[in-house]
């Protein structure tokens, strides 16, 4: 217990986590700033007149389906001004919509939490992964390169034992304040809603949708911090993590995945590891199969969509993390840390 107080009060006192929360508590007051400059409460005649505005949108949309019902069944003649007429009419169906027209789509600058929270909390999550990697390397990194973690090992002999106390301690860092920031950011934006602009409809379905992306995201977050420490470990510092990342963005994400469309191989997004993160931070991503070509021609046949869903995805990423942080230990274990 007292090895984590200690790397807890030595993780805390350190510039560059203070420097990173500063960082995160600017980002989140001039995100707030801006929303709450930029938006008003609407008055009941702009409210009034976003709500004739919704309602005819979906009166419209019930007459191009009704319209391409009565054309499927012969009643209207098909002619070359009737438009768009898709071979199935339910595509036009209103009751069939993902989300219809709502006052809200109507109103300008006015901020409604409900259309714009999910878009908020991707930046939250985004920040907070950037937070956790570079202070999960920073964390070790500066140890292992200072002499710091000899001079833990001298005062608390245990290789591993040290090791598994900063990873714990990292981890649990990074958790507390990521839920404390989340709730002050989400919180805030909430209250600028209720105050300066509108709430929107907050059902259970809306709160279920946000509360998985937003466990998603700290899971992430979580992972990144690990990946970080464990890289900079490997590495033995902190500009190690930074130069993997680097690396790799730039040979895989970038160069290998020219060359994979340039010699035709088939789904090139199956190997990178940026697709899998966006399917589990989006619970799925659909991709389109390039190779897959018709018989006939070289037109695009129908059928070459495939997805990634977030169980696959989550196991991709936990075995990176996993890997890397067992190689990290160890390598850590058997190394010459003088």
């Amino acid at each position: 217990m007292n090895l984590v107080r200690a790397e807890v009060e030595r993780l805390a006192a350190r510039r560059f986590v203070q420097l990173m929360v500063v960082l995160l508590a600017a980002a989140f007051v001039v995100t707030a700033a801006t929303t709450l400059v930029g938006s008003h409460r609407p008055s009941a005649g702009e409210l009034s007149a976003a709500q004739l505005q919704a309602a005819q949108a979906v009166a419209e949309m019930e007459a191009e389906h009704t319209r391409c019902l009565r054309i499927k069944a012969g009643e209207i003649p098909l002619t070359a001004d009737s438009g768009y007429v898709p071979a199935d009419c339910s595509e036009l169906d209103p009751v069939r919509m993902a989300q219809l027209p709502v006052a809200a789509d109507y109103l300008s600058s006015v901020f409604v939490f409900s259309q714009q929270a999910e878009g908020l909390l991707y930046f939250l999550i985004a920040f907070l992964v950037l937070f956790g990697f570079l202070v999960g390397a920073s964390y070790i990194g500066a140890d292992l390169n200072s002499g710091g973690v000899v001079n833990l090992l001298l005062w608390r002999p245990g290789r591993l034992t040290v090791l598994g106390a900063k990873l714990g301690t990292l981890i649990g860092v990074v958790a507390a304040l990521s839920a404390v920031a989340s709730v002050i950011y989400l919180g805030t934006f909430w209250t600028i809603g209720q105050t300066a602009g509108l709430p929107g409809p907050l059902d259970g379905e809306f709160w279920g949708k946000l509360g998985a992306t937003y466990g998603r995201g700290m899971v992430l977050v979580l992972l990144a911090s690990v990946l970080g420490f464990g890289i900079a470990t490997l590495g033995r510092h902190t500009s190690a993590a930074l130069g993997a990342v680097a690396a790799y963005a730039v040979v895989w994400e970038l160069g290998t995945r020219l060359v994979l469309e340039i010699v035709d191989v088939a789904r090139p997004d199956q190997l990178m590891l940026s697709s899998y993160l966006g399917a589990w931070l989006t619970g799925r991503v659909e991709f389109w199969d390039d190779s897959l070509r018709c018989a006939s021609g070289g037109s695009f046949c129908s059928g070459g969509i495939y997805s990634i869903t977030w169980l696959p995805a989550l196991l991709v990423l936990l075995a990176v993390t996993g890997t890397v942080t067992v190689a990290a230990f160890a390598v850590f274990r058997r190394r010459d840390l003088l």
